[in-house]
Order: C-alpha cells, then structure tokens, then sequence
C-alpha cells in the first residue's frame, strides 16, 4: 500500500508543476504585452490592472498602444459593469 501512496504523491507533484510552468507562461506573456499596450497610457498601474485581466482571460492583447482591438474581439468585447469598455 505505501508504494501505491508514495507513486500517487509523486505523480500529483509533476501534474502540479507542470501546471504551475504554464501559469508562470502565461503571466510572462501577458506582462510583456500589457507593457508594450500602456506604454504611454495616463494611469500606468489601473492600464496594466485592467490589461493583465483581460489578456488572461482572452489570451490576448491587440498591437500598439491605442485601437487595434479587432485584432482580438474577445479583448475588444469585455465590458465593465456599466457597459463600457474593460480593456485599455
């Protein structure tokens, strides 16, 4: 029995990791985007907030600093509560 326990712990340890590679991939592209999209934005830290949400979630970011969101119509679709545009 402790062999099976002891191959158990060991494989939810390499699913574990490799998970966590993916996620660190993932917020290493994302950062590097919403970087290069509020570089010149008024309010850097709400631009990037807003920006690393949205890239999450849409997988995403449009070219450029300003428009360009048809590139990505999930990012350009994503609506705040009051119905206007969430993604810088």
């Amino acid at each position: 029995m402790k062999p099976f326990f002891a191959i158990l712990l060991l494989a939810c340890i390499v699913l574990t990791s490799s998970f966590f590679e993916l996620t660190v991939a993932g917020s290493a592209f994302c950062d590097s985007k919403c970087k290069v999209r509020c570089a010149k934005a008024g309010v850097k830290d709400r631009c990037l907030k807003y920006c690393g949400i949205c890239c999450e979630k849409c997988k995403c970011v449009p070219s450029g600093t300003y428009g360009n969101k048809n590139e990505c119509p999930c990012y350009r679709d994503m609506k705040n509560s009051k119905g206007k545009p969430k993604c810088p």
